[in-house]
């Protein structure tokens, strides 16, 4: 079975709420912090055929409100993976890599549906 891993920050609140859930329900996961080990291009590429990358981009950041106007209206599926890799803060957070696929942000209902269907 393929093992659960929840990428994100530690500090940010969506990231606690998710933590808390995925303790609360006793899934066994392995955190991985942005800020320490950051991404690496394979994965984001294997999430970019997983799920649209304008879900995957987080435009309500600070990392992406700082960016310029001209790089932001610049960013497309060609050259996203490269902004992720460089500035993985601006990851839409938590993604969840389970044993059935990818979750892009937390949604309590989401993760019951997923390990429900996981423990059966």
């Amino acid at each position: 079975m393929t093992p659960t891993t929840l990428y994100g920050i530690p500090n940010c609140d969506t990231m606690k709420r998710a933590r808390q859930w995925l303790d609360g329900a006793q899934v066994e996961y392995h955190f991985h912090d942005f800020r320490k080990h950051g991404i690496d291009t394979t994965t984001l590429q294997q999430w970019l055929e997983q799920v649209d990358w304008q879900l995957l981009l987080n435009r309500r950041g600070t990392t992406w409100r700082k960016l310029d106007a001209t790089r932001q209206q610049s960013i497309d599926i060609d050259n996203v993976c490269e902004l992720l890799c460089q500035q993985p803060s601006m990851i839409k957070r938590p993604v969840l890599e389970h044993a059935t696929g990818l979750e892009v942000g937390f949604n309590a209902t989401i993760y019951q549906q997923i390990f429900n269907s996981n423990s059966g």
